[in-house]
């Protein structure tokens, strides 16, 4: 399901709260990464991360790269920073973010 513009600025909002938690280094976006991302995003739903200036990759494809890895979506791509939405099945109904329709 691909996020509606109003979804996008709803969950940019609540992103603006959050601290950075993920940090694309020299390596890249690697298996390590990639877990600690999933984990994240199955206790938070929605993460922001930053791409290091030793990166090879732009924040662009770092947070594209990412997201196929965990199967999320890139909710924006601001700088070196971006966020990620992925919906968790492990919290109740209730206590998930709601997004509007």
């Amino acid at each position: 399901m691909d996020l509606t513009s109003k979804q996008r600025a709803q969950l940019r909002g609540l992103a603006n709260d959050i601290d950075t938690i993920v940090h694309v280094g020299k390596d890249g976006v690697g298996g390590n990464l990639i877990k600690q991302a999933d984990d994240a995003l199955e206790a938070r739903e929605l993460i922001k991360g930053k791409v290091l200036e030793n990166s090879p990759l732009s924040p662009r494809e770092g947070a594209e790269e990412l997201a196929k890895a965990t199967r999320s979506q890139v909710v924006q791509v601001i700088g070196t920073k971006f966020v990620l939405y992925r919906e968790t099945h492990s919290k109740p109904r209730e206590k998930r973010i709601k997004l509007v329709k």
